[in-house]
């Protein structure tokens, strides 16, 4: 270990969207903070709403400020804070943080990370997730013009991330990934099924693509059961949309440890997204927990898939139905589900730490050299 990374004790993980409400990134703050705890880093995650009650009993500290509001993004709705307080909580919190560095998560959103970035008064290592412009990126150019010399390191999730933050700044990221909480996924207990079974994770929003699959289930007049775990705001029209199909099962929201559950008890998981995808996670769950996966062919899966799932066109439920019929027809031999453990094994969350212990350590060192000279 080298004496920067040393003299690195404390880890705060900023995230601009509340962790009450599912998503990648809130997925990927809980499971690196988990990382780092158990590597014996004092860790605080910062975020708006509430406080995650689970986090803390594993030993992180979770600072949770500001009322959330759903503002459109990316074909999603974001669960931000426009708190002055937060703000200013999440500043102080930074500059206390002795022998520490901050990691923020997309940190040009709505505004939990702009008084950390606007004093820099510790190592700051960025994370940017997002795949696909907007409208924000130019509305927002001279915020992030102002706010992006702040950042000692920069990283995407995936190449297409990583063209997005280009295109809206002067900044060149490092590509890494979203990493997978392989013990996680092994201590689930596969969910017990009654009939072959179909799962859908996400929130229940047109870009998720979950209405797709369910005019594919339509088609499939098949004896199987499909798991539909999330809520959203197309929840309440989709289930009556298709209250006739009794093979429907609603779980509505659900722990991590029962989604991870469910993914290893269900024969196919579906990712059926329409796009707006910089990462494929969900994906990569699916395999890391040995169940076949039939998702969109974009952008996002198609990279972290890696040939290891069935991909249909988007937005086409034919293609999806035919797709999914295969998948339980003929379900793929073990040694296939076995290749696409081993390759969702090699984007685990702890692999993804070992790099970012890393950076912190680059991050420290860079900021010394900016005070050094300022």
């Amino acid at each position: 270990m080298s004496d920067a990374t040393a003299r690195i004790e404390r880890v705060a993980l900023v995230s601009p969207y509340a962790l009450s409400v599912p998503g990648g990134v809130q997925t990927q703050v809980r499971a690196m903070a988990r990382s780092l705890s158990g590597r014996g880093y004092d860790v605080t995650v910062c975020s708006p709403g509430v406080v995650d009650e689970e986090l803390v009993a594993e030993g992180v500290a979770h600072a949770a400020v500001g009322a959330v509001v759903s503002l459109p993004a990316n074909g999603s709705r974001a669960p931000i804070t426009f708190s002055p307080r937060a703000v200013r909580a999440f500043r102080s919190i930074a500059a206390t943080l002795r022998a520490g560095v901050v990691h923020v998560h997309e940190p040009f959103a709505p505004v939990a990370a702009y008084g950390i970035l606007r004093d820099h008064r510790r190592p700051i290592v960025a994370t940017f997730h997002r795949g696909g412009g907007g409208p924000a990126y130019r509305i927002g150019r001279p915020v992030i013009a102002r706010l992006s010399s702040s950042l000692d390191v920069v990283v995407a999730v995936s190449e297409r991330a990583a063209a997005t933050i280009e295109a809206g700044s002067s900044l060149r990221p490092e590509v890494l990934f979203n990493g997978i909480d392989l013990a996680a996924v092994d201590a689930a207990a596969p969910w017990p099924t009654t009939a072959p079974t179909v799962l859908f994770v996400g929130r229940h929003e047109e870009r998720k693509g979950l209405g797709v699959l369910l005019e594919a289930m339509s088609a499939l007049e098949m004896p199987i059961e499909c798991w539909i775990v999330g809520k959203g705001p197309l929840t309440d029209s989709l289930r009556q949309r298709f209250a006739s199909d009794a093979r429907l099962r609603w779980i509505g929201a659900c722990g991590d440890d029962e989604t991870r559950a469910r993914m290893r008890g269900a024969d196919v998981l579906c990712v059926p997204s329409l796009g707006g995808e910089s990462f494929g996670l969900v994906p990569l769950e699916g395999m890391a927990a040995r169940t076949a996966v039939v998702a969109s062919d974009i952008d996002g899966y198609r990279e972290a898939t890696a040939g290891h799932a069935t991909l249909v066109a988007p937005s086409d439920p034919s293609a999806l139905a035919a797709a999914l019929r295969a998948a339980i027809e003929r379900p793929a031999p073990a040694r296939v589900l076995d290749a696409a453990r081993a390759h969702a094994a090699s984007w685990s969350v702890d692999a993804l730490m070992d790099r970012y212990v890393e950076l912190y350590a680059e991050a420290t060192r860079r900021f010394g050299e900016r005070r050094a000279v300022g």
